[in-house]
């Protein structure tokens, strides 16, 4: 058995479990999926992971209830039941140790809702957003395809892959390239890439592709918070600060920069660039 075999097995388990948060996670099921041990292959997950397949389960379902409850009025009992949740005591429990907040004040204060336009007013100065110019990043990506929420499951199954080959690079970047408007386009037909910038890096074989997240100058606003809230600050970013500002957006794909990990930070510090491409400034003469 090699490394990369291993890894595509985990894989598997990988998307078994982002694709079937709505039921029990079966560990018997899990390892036919994977066709490992079933005495130990939770111990290959957990060692090749770096979380149990049991905190992963229960990371993405208080992800996906975040969700809910910064963008709908779902009642909140029902996002506990569909979060795998016996009663909503035990999911407000669980909620406010993950997020830091009671799901009912999430939904009320979370990061999300500074970004509300009711708030804009009372802010001096509104955030601040820094204007960059990226060079070209040579990476390696994973294609993700659905929601945008979901990428992270393209993030395992690159890292996995990545160090089954020997070819994680030195230095982590995480980066998510969006090549698709997810308010014009259906969720399933979202089209997305997890990369690692790897300047140095040789093709390998699929599902792992060499791409190249284009340069130039970006609009870049510094997310602190879950991953939930940042459509509210994309929406502030597009309907806000760039038709104030003298900039104009670029046909390039939106970028994210993660600058810590949902593995082992809690969701109210993850920290993200919010990377919108803006139309290069040609240089006044002299």
């Amino acid at each position: 058995m090699t490394r990369t075999n291993y890894q595509d097995r985990l894989d598997r388990v990988t998307s078994y479990i982002h694709d079937n948060l709505d039921g029990e996670l079966d560990f018997d099921r899990i390892a036919e999926v994977a066709s490992l041990s079933p005495y130990h292959w939770h111990r290959i997950y957990h060692a090749c992971r770096g979380e149990t397949a049991v905190a992963t389960t229960r990371r993405l379902r208080l992800q996906r209830a975040s969700v809910s409850l910064a963008q709908t009025d779902d009642p909140i009992a029902q996002i506990a039941t569909k979060a795998g949740y016996a009663s909503p005591a035990a999911f407000t429990r669980a909620f406010a140790d993950a997020y830091g907040l009671p799901p009912a004040t999430y939904r009320e204060r979370g990061s999300h809702a500074d970004f509300r336009p009711g708030q804009l007013a009372t802010q001096q100065g509104g955030w601040s957003i820094e204007i960059q110019r990226f060079d070209a990043i040579p990476a390696f990506a994973i294609r993700h395809d659905g929601p945008y929420i979901e990428i992270g499951k393209a993030f395992g199954m690159l890292f996995g892959q990545l160090a089954a080959r020997g070819a994680l690079p030195e230095r982590i970047e995480m980066i998510a390239v969006y090549l698709d408007d997810p308010t014009a386009v259906p969720l399933e037909r979202l089209r997305s890439f997890a990369a690692l910038a790897a300047p140095g890096g040789k093709d390998l074989d699929p599902p792992v592709e060499r791409i190249e997240i284009a340069g130039g100058d970006y609009a870049v606003l510094r997310h602190k918070g879950p991953y939930a809230d940042m459509s509210a600050a994309y929406n502030w970013l597009f309907g806000t600060w760039l038709p104030q500002s003298d900039r104009e957006a670029d046909d390039r794909p939106v970028v994210e920069k993660y600058l810590n990990s949902p593995q082992d930070t809690k969701p109210s510090d993850l920290l993200t660039d919010l990377c919108l491409p803006l139309r290069s400034i040609a240089p006044s003469p002299d």
